[in-house]
């Protein structure tokens, strides 16, 4: 039965590779955010297979914990993008003032 969860948890790590390949290769700060967001999913899922397949339920209380932080963090940048989007516009398309 371990076996399975063991098998999922490396495809899961093979594409983490992938997507470090979107992070170093950008071209957008949405593109390196939503890599990131992806780590942050996989790294949840891997360590809830990782609990299913050893019977370790502290693992589950870990991956809850990255699993919020993975949603602060997506709500930090939307706000950031949202006041200072980076063509120098508001979200209304009036130029912004530097002050």
């Amino acid at each position: 039965m371990t076996g399975l969860p063991l098998v999922l948890a490396v495809f899961l790590l093979a594409n983490l590779v992938v997507a470090l390949a979107r992070v170093v290769r950008g071209p957008t700060d949405a593109d390196r955010l939503l890599a990131a967001l992806l780590f942050g999913t996989t790294g949840v899922a891997i360590l809830l297979l990782l609990a299913e397949a050893q019977a370790a339920p502290v693992l589950v209380d870990a991956a809850l914990v990255f699993a919020q932080l993975a949603a602060v963090t997506g709500v930090a940048f939307a706000q950031r993008m949202w006041r200072h989007p980076p063509g120098g516009d508001t979200h209304d398309g009036r130029a912004r003032r530097d002050q």
